[in-house]
């Protein structure tokens, strides 16, 4: 019998609600941006975010369904992410999912938005080899996590200040370009000499066998605000080409360590800024010289959308069972790790 979930994402600024069949194959998969909204402030805005998700909800919902071919009676359980994210915006996704939980009689589930994350890659490749490495590197989040099998997760590494994400849009916002700074950095940075400007590799220190696999981008930031200050000549395009260099070679040689230690075969890609082309590019070329298999998955799942939660939603349904009604959101939920 084919499980269908229908499932909700509205952690930040994306609306997005899907359709998968059976934990990988999606029938849907409807994402509304609200880039254009918050642009003009220059970062998300909560109760912006909130209001979209409100205005948006019906819309995106029928067109998933619509897109699905799929009615009520077709939906075997609702998901919603519950946390981490904005508290607001989470709680338009988790009181959407609950009501219809309760309209179609079928279970709800509530999923940890990072755990979609890591279960993105099993949309594109549900036979991958475990135990892999995942470098999960977002606005919000930047770490390493083991994935012995789905659900037993354990930390490697994170980020002790700036996500790698934060630290790509408050570079831009100071260079003037504009929000989103990653995706304009990214376009920028073709252009520019990513040798042009030796930036540090913050945590980098001796040699691969004692290297820690913590991140931390704070120092990167400044270190591009101190250069452009005593040099204001320098071309924007190079200063984002050696910062994202510098940005890259960090997650990039952090990881493969990573999968060095613990014994992965496996090293996989998730996150927003899984879209940035240098670091997809350098990843996979990085897997490959190390003998490594890898999945650099389809830029629509690297951003935030359901898929990814309809995915998380499907083992948690069949591991755990359904989540009580009476399960809120939590905007500082942890990813569940095993010691």
């Amino acid at each position: 019998m084919t499980a269908r979930i229908l499932a909700i994402e509205t952690s930040c600024d994306e609306t997005s609600v899907a359709v998968v069949a059976d934990g990988h194959r999606v029938l849907s998969n409807v994402v509304s941006s609200q880039i254009d909204l918050h642009a003009v402030y220059g970062g998300v805005v909560p109760e912006v975010a909130s209001r979209a998700h409100l205005e948006r909800m019906e819309a995106v919902l029928a067109q998933a369904m619509d897109e699905a071919e799929v009615t009520p009676s077709d939906v075997d359980a609702v998901a919603a992410t519950c946390g981490p994210g904005l508290i607001g915006a989470l709680l338009i996704g988790v009181s959407t999912a609950k009501s219809l939980a309760v309209a179609w009689d079928v279970p709800y589930v509530g999923v940890n938005h990072m755990e979609g994350h890591l279960f993105a890659t099993f949309l594109e490749r549900p036979d991958l080899e475990l135990p892999l490495v995942v470098l999960l590197v977002s606005g919000g989040h930047t770490m390493i996590v083991e994935v012995a099998e789905p659900g037993r997760y354990r930390y490697l590494g994170a980020t002790i200040d700036d996500a790698a994400g934060e630290a790509f849009d408050k570079v831009a916002r100071y260079l003037g370009l504009g929000y989103p700074g990653g995706p304009i950095i990214d376009r920028l940075a073709a252009d520019g000499d990513p040798e042009a400007i030796r930036f540090p590799r913050a945590m980098m220190d001796g040699d691969r066998d004692r290297i820690g696999l913590d991140f931390s981008f704070s120092g990167l930031k400044t270190a591009v605000v101190n250069h452009v200050r005593r040099h204001p000549d320098v071309a924007n395009a190079d200063v984002a080409a050696s910062f994202q260099e510098a940005v890259v070679d960090v997650l990039v040689t952090k990881t493969l360590v990573a999968a060095d230690r613990v014994g992965a075969r496996t090293v996989c890609l998730g996150g927003g800024v899984a879209a940035n082309s240098r670091l997809r590019a350098r990843f996979a070329a990085a897997a490959e010289a190390a003998g490594l298999a890898h999945l650099v998955p389809d830029r629509a799942f690297c951003t935030d959308n359901a898929a990814m939660i309809a995915a998380a939603a499907h083992h948690r349904l069949a591991a755990d069972g359904p989540t009580p009604l009476d399960g809120g959101a939590d905007p500082s939920l942890r990813l569940p790790v095993v010691a």
